[in-house]
């Protein structure tokens, strides 16, 4: 079966290279770093300067997500083995971007680079050049030709934060022995939760460990809160209602019922709308227009600590920027966390939560089942099943300041209830490191 999937792979490879050229229209981080894709490096790619001799530490992250939740595994992994390095590699520009933008102060003890396409070939020139001593993959990362390289090599393959749905467990069988022989390759399967890892041992992992979620860990960075109040000072005492990582189709949603419950919403709100996806951001201006709205783009602010810029006007502000998410939570008065109006499998709904924000979620969930359930059983968040309760309950909260901040509470509590997942990580791999 793996010799199978490795032809399929050279076989496709012209065309994934059209297609990366073609998305490079739309984003050209697309256009850059191919040797990289196709495991072939030059001495500026993590081989000279003052870090190239240190042991290198291997964590993939494929995009923005991923390379958020691995914040915290990133710093507690460099803390702990001061004299390693860490080969930090992704699939997308806007990984990569966001990678660079949360680990600059590292310096030299961290290396960026994209991982390369599934052969044997590309995955030994990686592991020739970069040495690693172990191979960590966040959350659902699992690719058959890695997993054997790294076996062959002697390098142990760690599955860390990892989840896995009932949904993601029937496509994985659709693919047999494939991913079955790869799932046993794995070293060490750190599981978020028992659900989880019931399900990754179906597979027949060999040991699988229930960590927690080490995005329970992400510390809100003093620049982002920043941010988020030099943006609150912009908006001024407008109420806020923030509808974050929204995923095509969502927005016209929310803006059609939004619309139809001005009445019932505070008469001057504030719906501040951020698309997950960057190359979406005009898409969803031009949805705004539609829709009659008056529009204000973040990429078009210049915000200043003291508040000084002009008051917001528009009835909709689009957060059109990268790597702040948590500044747009930290100047909201309630969130919705998009992916899960429609059904997408929802999105990390912990960012809100930690920052005592109150959480509306949509019906489709199932990439953040238990996460999700136990928020709501702590009464930190509150399922709507469609974009016109999401406005009811986001007018219940908006009105109600009370509620409104009973609720944060609430959020925040079950946020720092379940931190540790990424001490109980790093625990787990002495024994390689």
């Amino acid at each position: 079966m793996r010799t199978f999937y490795s032809a399929m792979w050279w076989l496709a490879l012209p065309l994934v290279l059209a297609r990366l050229w073609l998305r490079g229209r739309k984003e050209p981080g697309y256009r850059g770093h191919w040797g990289e894709r196709l495991g072939l490096y030059g001495r500026a790619v993590g081989s000279a300067g003052p870090g190239a001799a240190l042991p290198a530490i291997w964590l993939h992250a494929v995009s923005v997500g991923e390379t958020r939740a691995a914040e915290p595994l990133v710093n507690a992994l460099l803390a702990a083995y001061p004299d390693h390095r860490i080969v930090l590699t992704h699939m997308t520009p806007t990984g990569r971007a966001t990678g660079a933008a949360l680990f600059a102060r590292h310096g030299a003890r961290l290396v960026q680079s994209y991982l390369p396409y599934d052969t044997a070939t590309m995955v030994r020139r990686f592991l020739r050049h970069f040495a690693p001593r172990i191979c960590i993959l966040m959350e659902t990362e699992v690719w058959p030709n890695l997993i054997a390289e790294c076996g062959r090599g002697g390098v142990p393959v760690v599955l860390a934060n990892a989840r896995l749905s009932e949904r993601s467990l029937r496509k994985a069988g659709r693919f047999g022995r494939l991913l079955l022989d790869a799932a046993r390759g794995i070293t060490l399967v750190a599981a978020q939760t028992e659900a989880d890892a019931a399900r990754v041992r179906t597979l027949g992992a060999p040991r699988v460990e229930v960590t927690g979620s080490i995005k329970f860990d992400v510390d809100v960075p003093a620049a982002a809160l920043a941010t988020g109040a030099a943006l609150r000072g912009h908006i001024g005492d407008r109420p806020v209602l923030l509808c974050a990582s929204t995923r095509e189709g969502e927005e016209a949603l929310i803006l059609d019922a939004f619309q139809q419950a001005r009445a019932a919403l505070p008469a001057d709100v504030l719906l501040l709308i951020v698309p997950r996806h960057p190359q979406r951001f005009d898409e969803v201006a031009k949805l705004v227009a539609g829709h009659g709205l008056a529009l204000e783009r973040r990429s078009a602010l210049t915000l200043t600590p003291d508040g000084a810029a002009p008051p917001a006007r528009a009835t909709v502000l689009l957060g059109d920027s990268m790597g702040e998410m948590f500044a747009y939570y930290a100047a909201c008065d309630c969130a919705f966390v998009g992916g899960s109006l429609l059904p997408l499998g929802g999105q990390n709904l912990i960012e809100p939560a930690a920052l005592g924000k109150p959480v509306l979620i949509g019906p489709h969930t199932f990439n953040f089942a238990v996460v999700t359930e136990d928020a709501l059983a702590a009464g930190g968040a509150v399922r709507v099943a469609d974009a016109a309760e999401l406005m009811a309950q986001a007018a219940r909260l908006l009105n109600d300041a009370a509620a409104r901040h009973a609720m944060g509470g609430q959020a925040l509590a079950f946020a720092n209830q379940h931190r540790g997942a990424t001490a109980r990580t790093v625990a787990l791999l002495p024994t390689w490191l």
